[in-house]
């Protein structure tokens, strides 16, 4: 069986790539370094033309599954890396036949869970990884898709203004179907309860888990977290016929949340004179499409939380309360974002994505004011983040040598 790669790339270099040789014994010049964990596969990191690939050496029947499978979160917008190619036919140099390889896209910015540590993970850092492994969790379940492996290990995280979003590295052991089980929903719920205690107790004996967190109780909160979350989504709400200011709050709520609402389905209960109100949530991401439609900056979602609320005081302070939404966020990209953006030196550019420096620079303002007693302006904010915070920040675009990478 000749050599064969199915798939999208789009750099014609990866045919050229040593499939010959077993992805174990790659040659080093082709390979990058990148933050490595447990994995059930050979996986390298290469680079070719400025561009990161993962590569994971698997069989060739679950190679070309899990390239489906991801091919399909892609096309229903859910946070999962980007699949690439399936390569086949692969053969050493003594004819003797060699796994298939499935590539991926490296996510930007991202980092596995050991690698977002600095020294000793505290409780507030874990909560929030937390919080973004439930939304991406519910957010599968929400398309009809059953992960079987949800851990902390098959997850890249990126940061996400104050918080993290969870991105899905692993789809071996995944199902897509119409509409989730129940008792899949639940399996998979159980699941991530015992990877999650497990990496925390891996965690806690090499010194890494902040003394005040106790490993099964955080493993807990996932489950606390998912059903919390699950329930606001999926739940009918009875209420009375005339306060529909409750379906808004409800709106509101979920909208906090990250999610949006297409369109409520309500009902009146037989021989009562009340409604059930059901929302019917079509993804998360409002805050991030408003922004997109706005601006066409394409960020995360908390992200965009903020950067909307830059643009609203930015309208409010110049007094553009009646003028179009779209011409006051035009004003605000030509005259807030981008000269902030632009300010960075080149070489610094690498050190954090736009929207996220974007966020860290309205947060030093703010700090800066509160210790002078008055605003001390966005110029002056940009210039002291610059030369007090950003130079002292890891290159998180660049390649992180360290001792931890995703499962792929």
């Amino acid at each position: 069986m000749p050599l064969q790669m199915t798939g999208a790339p789009s750099d014609p270099d990866l045919i050229r790539l040593p499939w010959d040789i077993p992805l174990e014994d790659w040659p080093e010049h082709h390979l990058v370094a990148l933050p490595r964990g447990i994995s059930r596969h050979v996986v390298r990191f290469a680079r070719l033309a400025g561009r990161v690939y993962a590569i994971k050496e698997i069989s060739e029947r679950y190679a070309k599954r899990e390239y489906k499978l991801l091919w399909d979160l892609a096309r229903l917008d859910t946070p999962a890396v980007e699949p690439v190619a399936v390569v086949t036919g692969r053969e050493n140099a003594d004819g003797q036949p060699l796994d298939s390889a499935l590539i991926t896209r490296h996510l930007q910015f991202s980092l596995p869970y050991r690698a977002v540590l600095s020294g000793t993970l505290r409780p507030e850092t874990l909560t929030r990884l937390l919080d973004a492994l439930t939304v991406l969790l519910v957010r599968l379940h929400l398309t009809g898709f059953y992960w079987g492996d949800c851990s902390l290990s098959n997850t890249l995280f990126r940061r996400d203004a104050g918080a993290f979003a969870a991105y899905l590295v692993d789809a071996e052991t995944g199902e897509l179907h119409p509409m989730i089980s129940e008792g899949q929903r639940h399996h998979d719920i159980d699941v991530a309860h015992i990877n999650i205690y497990g990496e925390l107790l891996d965690l806690e004996a090499g010194g890494l888990l902040h003394a005040s967190i106790d490993p099964l109780l955080f493993a807990e909160q996932i489950v606390e977290r998912y059903h919390r979350l699950w329930g606001e989504l999926n739940s009918d709400e009875i209420i009375e016929e005339v306060d529909w200011h409750i379906v808004e709050q409800r709106i509101r709520r979920l909208n906090s949340l990250g999610f949006d609402v297409a369109e409520m389905m309500v009902r009146r209960k037989a021989g009562t004179g009340r409604l059930i109100v059901r929302p019917k949530v079509v993804d998360a991401g409002h805050h991030q499409r408003r922004l997109l439609r706005l601006t066409g900056l394409d960020v995360e979602e908390n992200q965009a939380r903020r950067l909307l609320n830059d643009l609203d005081s930015f309208r409010a302070a110049n007094d553009l309360r009646h003028e179009d939404e779209a011409i006051v966020a035009h004003r605000w990209l030509a005259e807030v974002f981008h000269p902030v953006v632009s300010a960075v030196p080149a070489p610094l550019r690498r050190k954090l994505e736009q929207a996220q420096l974007f966020h860290e620079v309205l947060d030093h303002r703010w700090y800066l004011s509160e210790a002078a007693g008055k605003d001390v302006g966005l110029p002056a904010a940009v210039a002291s983040y610059i030369k007090t915070v950003l130079v002292h920040k890891p290159d998180e675009k660049a390649i992180i040598t360290a001792t931890d990478q995703p499962a792929y």
